[in-house]
């Protein structure tokens, strides 16, 4: 025999014995389904955002502590390169 007809031979069984495996199992490679979630599935995009956390809200005085905070932050590096500047000249 030649070998390529062997090789021709032993690509046929293996096609078969993939076929059998697929009915056996219950699963078919070919069915040519894609990543990600089915058409018409009940996980979509308005029941997630139904469940997810509510915003929490800063209160007053917790916006007035971090503004407080900011306006000393942005002092400081104001000094900062007021002093880097007047030294650098």
């Amino acid at each position: 025999m030649e070998v390529s007809r062997i090789i021709a031979e032993i690509d046929a069984q293996i096609s078969k014995l993939r076929q059998a495996r697929e009915l056996l199992a219950g699963t078919s490679e070919t069915t040519g389904k894609g990543p990600g979630r089915p058409k018409g599935s009940k996980n979509s995009k308005a029941a997630t955002s139904a469940s997810a956390p509510r915003k929490r809200k800063l209160s007053p005085q917790g916006r007035k502590n971090i503004a407080d905070a900011m306006k000393r932050r942005w002092a400081e590096r104001r000094k900062l390169a007021a002093k880097s500047s007047a030294g650098s000249k």
